[in-house]
Order: C-alpha cells, then sequence, then structure tokens
C-alpha cells in the first residue's frame, strides 16, 4: 500500500528481500558468521570442512545477495538481517 502511494505521489522504493534468511543457505549463514567474527578464509574452511576457495565462493555470493561489497560490512548486514527475521515470523505466524 504505501509503495502504491509512493508511486502516486511521483516516487519510487526499491524492493526489499523480505526473506534474506532464506537466500542464504545454512552453509552460507556459518561462512558469514564465521567471517564477520574476523576469521580468515582458511580458518573458517578449516572449521567447516571445507576450502578457503569454497569460503570465498560462498562469500561472493553472500556479499551479492545482502547488498554489501566488503567483509568490514559483513557484521551490520548480518545484525540487520537478525532484525528483520523476528518482524517476518510475527507477520508470518499469524497466517
Amino acid at each position: 500500500m504505501a509503495r502504491e502511494q509512493l508511486r502516486a505521489a511521483g516516487e519510487s522504493s526499491s524492493r526489499r528481500h523480505a526473506n534474506t534468511s532464506e537466500q542464504l543457505s545454512a552453509q552460507e549463514m556459518q561462512v558469514a558468521v564465521m567471517a564477520s567474527q574476523g576469521l580468515s578464509n582458511r580458518e573458517v574452511g578449516q572449521r567447516l570442512f571445507i576450502s578457503h576457495r569454497t569460503v570465498g565462493a560462498h562469500l561472493y555470493r553472500i556479499y551479492s545477495r545482502l547488498g554489501i561489497t566488503s567483509r568490514g560490512k559483513l557484521a551490520a548486514a548480518l545484525a540487520a538481517l537478525h532484525e528483520e527475521r523476528p518482524a517476518a515470523e510475527v507477520s508470518g505466524a499469524s497466517d
């Protein structure tokens, strides 16, 4: 409704991804959390039993899905994702 009102007023808004957490696989979420804690690709790979190159590939996809461009912004993006999730679960629970 708000988007329609903005459009009627001549403004525009970008579409938000309602469930960004659903866009990340479980392993991608693990990689994102560990990388945001300051672990290197090699350290993340050792803990998850995957290669550091696989970690890099996961991070490449994670950055694009979260709309960020660097590892330094990962913690903030995950915090925002965590804040979005309860609102999505509450709205989904009333359906």
